[in-house]
C-alpha cells in the first residue's frame, strides 16, 4: 500500500522541514541556508508543543503531518526543549538568521494577544497541520484531520483552537465548520517591505 500513517519519528524531521519551508515560502524571505534553519526552528517549536502526532507517508516518504496538544496534560520533554533551543541558536548564529527571527517573535506576540482577547480556556490545540502541495487532492488532509479529532474524542477533550493567518489555507478550517473567533490585522516587515497580514484564531466544539 502506497499510503500509510504513523506517529512522528525523528527520521521524519528533514523531509518535514522541506515541506514547511515550501509551504510558508521561507526561501522568499531569506537565503537558502537561513530558510532551512527557519523551518527547523518552526518544526522543533511545534514538536515541543504537542501530545499527539500523526505523519502521512507516501511510499514511505513523509508528505504531511498533524500535531495536537492536550492542554491539560502537556509537558514538554527535556529532549524536545533542548532540540528547540539548539535550532534557535543555529538560527541566531548569522545576521540573516537574527533578522528573520524577529518575524517569529512578532508572530508569537500576535498569537498570544489573540488568545488573550478570546477570553477562553481551551482543552486542546491544533499545533501544526501541513501537507506537501504535490500530494494535495488525495484526501491526506482530511485523514490527518480526522486522526486528530479521533484523538480528542479518546482523550475526552471537548474543544480546540488553532492559530492561522492569511499566508495559509485558512478556508479549510471554515469548510470543516470551525469558527473564526478572533482576528488581528498587523503590518509585517518582510525583506525590507511592509505587508498587511491578518492573523486568526479558529476554534471548534466537539459533539459527543
Amino acid at each position: 500500500m502506497d499510503l500509510s500513517f504513523r506517529p512522528y519519528q525523528e527520521r521524519d524531521f528533514k523531509p518535514l522541514t522541506r515541506i514547511i519551508r515550501q509551504t510558508w515560502h521561507y526561501d522568499q524571505l531569506t537565503d537558502s541556508k537561513t530558510a532551512g534553519k527557519m523551518a527547523a526552528v518552526f518544526l522543533r517549536s511545534c514538536l515541543a508543543n504537542q501530545t499527539f502526532s500523526m505523519v502521512a507517508l507516501y511510499k514511505g516518504t513523509p508528505v504531511g503531518i498533524i500535531l495536537g496538544k492536550n492542554c491539560f496534560t502537556h509537558r514538554c520533554s527535556i529532549y524536545e526543549r533542548l532540540r528547540q533551543i539548539q535550532a534557535i541558536l543555529h538560527l541566531y548564529a548569522s545576521r540573516e538568521g537574527r533578522q528573520v527571527a524577529q518575524l517569529f517573535g512578532n508572530v508569537s506576540t500576535v498569537d498570544q494577544q489573540l488568545l488573550k482577547e478570546c477570553k477562553k480556556t481551551y482543552s486542546a490545540e491544533l499545533a501544526l497541520f501541513v501537507v506537501d502541495s504535490s500530494y494535495r487532492g488525495m484526501g491526506l488532509g482530511q485523514l490527518l484531520y480526522q486522526a486528530f479529532l479521533d484523538y480528542l474524542h479518546q482523550e475526552y477533550l471537548h474543544d480546540f483552537y488553532l492559530f492561522t493567518d492569511t499566508s495559509c489555507n485558512f478556508a479549510f478550517y471554515e469548510r470543516k465548520g470551525m469558527t473564526r473567533r478572533c482576528e488581528l490585522k498587523k503590518k509585517v516587515t518582510i525583506k525590507e517591505g511592509v505587508h498587511d497580514m491578518n492573523f486568526f484564531i479558529y476554534d471548534a466544539t466537539l459533539s459527543n
